[in-house]
């Protein structure tokens, strides 16, 4: 990347690393309260697309304004974080729940998840980040 210790990413470059982790987390509001919630998913169509049960999940999902989702990964000497704002909305039609079932998103517990929820993005922002020491605070610019 660059020497720089945090660099923007460009949308193209934060929806390829978006498309090659499988774990996010969900953020919601439920009951004037922040939730959050790890889920495994897919990227459809410049969308996030993940499948879940009855619960506060879906509830507090397709209930809230505005969710945010976020996925990262990392290693020794690097890292990158990608944020979406959006919308989440439950697929309800033939067509719909159709293509979502084409990117053959699978539970990862043995549990029934019978709908399928897409956040469309009103915004895309990602980092990458270069690990290293923290700068001397007392070092002189030159």
């Amino acid at each position: 990347m660059t020497d720089e210790p945090a660099v923007v990413l460009s949308e193209d470059e934060s929806w390829r690393r978006l498309g090659g982790v499988a774990l996010g987390r969900l953020v919601t509001s439920f009951a004037g309260e922040p939730e959050i919630f790890p889920v495994n998913y897919v990227v459809q169509n410049r969308t996030v697309l993940f499948r879940t049960a009855e619960g506060t999940k879906l509830f507090s999902a397709v209930a809230s304004n505005v969710v945010v989702f976020e996925a990262d990964d990392h290693d020794a000497t690097e890292g990158w974080s990608v944020i979406v704002r959006g919308r989440a909305r439950l697929l309800r039609t033939a067509a719909e729940i159709g293509e979502a079932e084409r990117a053959e998103l699978r539970p990862w517990t043995a549990t029934v998840k019978k709908h399928y929820v897409r956040v469309i993005p009103t915004d895309i922002t990602g980092r990458h980040f270069t690990f290293g020491p923290e700068p001397d605070p007392h070092a002189t610019v030159a």
